[in-house]
């Protein structure tokens, strides 16, 4: 009760927050507006979406149980980052002063306790995973923000397996953190989908790449066998997944690997004809399928647990070739009804 209680006060502060945010964004011409390059949206749409999300979930917290030394850690590298992405909405970050803040929040992580620790390997190696796996989803979940309700839903159904997670093993505190991020997503999703009203801006796509990062890093997932420590890549595989594909093919057509172009999976799937609905809605039934992968990783046999990891990234291999011959040279819009985009690919 008390967790669903949390979810519903976090879900409550997000839709309140939510307009407020937007109006403000408008006040002061924090917008996104249209390119006809990458951006297709009608008209230019308010950032500080990702400022009511972390409002939310924050004020939520402050009600609900007291805060320990990983959580402290958690909120305060998470209130960096999000500084961090106000800054950037405004246009004025290079992408290497962005990645300089995204690693000084790593590094409060590591100070508060919070990194990956696996016996097997030395503890330096364990350092510089945990770098590369927090960077890694601080930019998937800002790279996946290219479609109204596609990153905040997904995050939603990610943190939805996370808090299974933290219920079987019974850390009452990440489950409540994890309700509350729900929460605040839903509540943003009410303003977020298509058309949208509002985005969230690298603000809160960062916060939530974060935000899921650090608590997988806290979560723990005994098995009497070591596969089970795939299950947090599962459960945030479809973010991990798109990164790897378009920095694969922008590699294949010779461009800068974090340049932008046109070449994300929900882009092409647009190509397909689908509408931003139906990818968006197809992306959230992915994430909760690789998801449940993951949580079955955990509790089957360790010849499954093979069988269940080689099976799905064969899936996921068979995708990547079959998504690589979508011609993304039009633009979305050019092959779909014009009253059906408002993508800010």
């Amino acid at each position: 009760m008390a967790l669903f209680l949390t979810f519903i006060l976090a879900c409550s502060l997000a839709l309140y927050g939510v307009p407020l945010a937007r109006q403000a964004a408008l006040k002061y011409g924090i917008v996104d507006a249209p390119d006809g390059r990458l951006k297709h949206q009608r008209e230019a749409v308010p950032y500080f979406g990702g400022l009511a999300i972390y409002l939310a979930f924050l004020v939520s917290l402050v009600f609900t149980f007291e805060f320990r030394h990983d959580v402290l850690g958690i909120i305060l590298s998470g209130t960096i980052v999000v500084m961090l992405g106000l800054i950037d909405d405004f246009g004025v970050l290079t992408p290497w002063t962005k990645l300089a803040g995204q690693l000084l929040t790593v590094f409060v992580l590591i100070k508060s306790g919070i990194r990956i620790e696996i016996a097997a390997v030395p503890d330096w190696l364990d350092l510089v995973l945990t770098v590369v796996w927090m960077v890694g989803l601080i930019n998937a979940f800002n790279l996946l923000d290219i479609m109204d309700g596609l990153s905040a839903g997904v995050g939603a159904v990610s943190a939805s397996c996370l808090l299974v997670v933290a219920l079987v093993q019974g850390d009452q505190t990440i489950a409540f953190m994890l309700a509350a991020l729900i929460g605040s997503l839903v509540g943003f999703l009410r303003y977020n989908w298509q058309p949208a009203r509002i985005y969230m801006g690298d603000t809160g796509a960062m916060f939530i790449g974060l935000l899921l990062g650090a608590m997988t890093m806290i979560e723990k997932y005994p098995s009497d066998h070591p596969f089970s420590l795939l299950t947090p890549v599962f459960i945030l595989g479809i973010p991990i997944f798109d990164t790897l594909f378009v920095m694969y093919v922008r590699y294949q057509r010779g461009l800068p690997i974090f340049w932008g172009s046109p070449d994300h999976i929900a882009i092409r799937l647009r190509h397909w004809g689908m509408s931003v609905p139906q990818v968006v809605v197809a992306s959230y039934l992915a994430t909760a399928c690789v998801g449940a992968v993951g949580l079955l990783v955990m509790s089957v046999s360790e010849q499954v647990a093979i069988s269940l990891c080689l099976g799905t990234v064969a899936l996921l291999l068979a995708a990547t070739m079959v998504l690589k011959q979508v011609d993304v040279r039009k633009p979305a819009y050019a092959v779909t009804k014009p009253e059906d985009e408002r993508t800010a690919a």
